[in-house]
């Protein structure tokens, strides 16, 4: 089947798909996104990727007046139409398209486009078993990284780095060392069976399996610390793990070509595996093979 994409109402092919060469999210970056799993045909975490998403456009004072309901059944009719059972929704939504100028533009319309494209959840499940290297470079990002706006260039370089080191991710340090988060995965590392990642703050995205793992860890009585900790305390942790939609979770064993703990996947992070595991099961009854 074709790719199809969705812009402003219309379903159209992803190879003509189009928006206006002054829309904003273009220009300026004015625009926030949101990427959910697409698991055995249904949207995984949903209603908290809607809530996320109203959280940012509030934030920018985006007023975007379509439902949750019609923004649903509009990413519900986007992924039958692509016939894909498994993959990523992506949803970007910009202020919209006026004459280039800094200051909102008035009375203009936001601008909502989607795509799907597919993702093989499986190869996650390989990658559990060896675990991922991560390198760490400085936070050069924005001080409003709470909100997933498009202003990814940061994110960028810092990803291209790790990807010539040969590491999997690049976690993003503060000033004084302190890891933040990855350029597009949240932190964890393990001490004395406590989980600990930096909390809520300005300085990183509230990542939805994040919100997930804490939730499912506290359930299972695995102690969860929200705090900051340092580059020294993660080369010094028993294990290591991130997180993210696309992760789901999945254990770090190198940082910066150190071996974390035994440099192998350790217990938690096994264990908090097959925790997020059945979640995305119980949600979709997609299991992972």
């Amino acid at each position: 089947m074709p790719q199809l994409a969705y812009v402003d109402g219309r379903i159209t092919r992803l190879a003509e798909a189009r928006v206006h060469v002054e829309d904003r999210g273009l220009q300026f970056a004015d625009s926030l996104y949101e990427v959910a799993a697409i698991l055995n045909g249904r949207l995984l975490d949903w209603p908290q990727h809607l809530a996320r998403l109203r959280r940012g456009l509030a934030a920018l004072f985006i007023d975007f007046d379509m439902s949750d309901a019609a923004l649903t059944l509009q990413a519900q009719r986007l992924v039958a139409a692509n016939g894909q059972t498994e993959g990523l929704l992506y949803l970007q939504l910009s202020r919209g398209s006026a004459r280039r100028d800094h200051p909102f533009p008035v009375a203009v319309r936001p601008t909502l486009i989607m795509t799907v494209r597919r993702f093989d959840f499986a190869q996650r499940v390989d990658q559990q078993q060896t675990g991922v290297s991560v390198i760490t470079v400085n936070d050069m990002r924005w001080g409003r990284v709470d909100l997933k706006t498009t202003g990814l260039l940061p994110n960028v370089l810092a990803k291209q780095d790790a990807r010539a080191a040969g590491a999997f991710e690049a976690w993003l340090l503060s000033p004084d060392a302190i890891v933040r988060e990855g350029g597009s995965t949240n932190a964890w590392i393990v001490r004395q069976g406590r989980i600990i990642t930096h909390p809520l703050s300005a300085n990183i995205l509230p990542g939805i399996t994040r919100d997930t793992l804490i939730r499912l860890a506290r359930a299972a009585q695995i102690p969860v610390d929200e705090r900051p900790f340092t580059l020294a305390e993660a080369l010094a942790a028993d294990e290591a793990l991130l997180t993210s939609t696309t992760a789901p979770l999945l254990p770090v064993v190198r940082i910066d070509g150190q071996a974390i703990g035994t440099g192998a996947p350790g217990p938690i992070a096994t264990r908090l595996a097959a925790l997020v595991w059945d979640e995305i099961a119980r949600q979709t009854g997609w299991r992972r093979p």
